[in-house]
């Protein structure tokens, strides 16, 4: 008993002991691995993105004589299985660099000149219409008009008839939704609409002389 009590006591004292030490500190050595030097774009772009996630000694790794498809597929799944933070543009610029420099690819070669140089991409079209819908509804316009038939004020395919002819057809439309008004289409006076930008207003007057 007087044995286990001890052992006990020693214990408790090596216990004290670790909670009272300093944590342990690592120091990891400085980074030496670096990418290969390039003139093609995705030299840059590989030290800026791929850095984020790993040395470039993970390149060496990799099995000799890669082709650009298959380097352009190792850098496609850095993006999509490991969530590395590159578009699908630069999976292309950085899979051609890797192919030309550490893969059996050249930087001269047509492809991978192809790759390097992809067209910018263009932010997606959003229609008239659909701009003129959400502008519709958001001013609640649709109480007052139709398309294709007299509300409380004309139809929007009248109005595009009456000023069909006209070349300063859009900007007097546009002016009559910023500043409203009475006396064109009847007694009902039109209230202004002079939050809309210049923007909106072109893009309602647009979808209202398509009718």
């Amino acid at each position: 008993m007087k044995f286990l009590t001890s052992l006990l006591c020693a214990a408790q004292v090596c216990l004290m002991t670790l909670a009272d030490a300093a944590p342990l500190s690592i120091t990891l050595p400085p980074e030496t691995a670096a990418f290969k030097p390039s003139s093609l774009p995705g030299y840059p772009l590989a030290q800026q993105k791929c850095s984020i996630c790993h040395s470039a000694d993970y390149i060496n790794f990799q099995p000799p004589g890669m082709s650009l498809a298959q380097w352009t597929a190792e850098a496609g799944k850095m993006q999509h299985v490991y969530g590395a933070p590159i578009s699908d543009q630069d999976v292309s610029v950085i899979g051609a660099y890797l192919a030309a420099t550490y893969g059996s690819a050249k930087a001269s070669d047509a492809d991978v000149q192809a790759a390097s140089n992809p067209p910018v991409e263009q932010p997606p079209t959003v229609s008239v219409a659909k701009v003129a819908s959400a502008l519709l509804k958001d001013n609640a316009c649709l109480s007052c008009h139709a398309i294709d038939h007299k509300v409380v004020g004309p139809a929007y395919h009248d109005v595009a008839a009456k000023y069909a002819n006209d070349p300063q057809a859009l900007a007097r439309v546009m002016s009559s939704i910023q500043h409203g008004g009475s006396g064109k289409w009847g007694d009902v006076p039109m209230p202004p609409f002079a939050q809309l930008g210049p923007d909106d207003l072109k893009s309602l007057a647009t979808f209202i002389m398509s009718q």
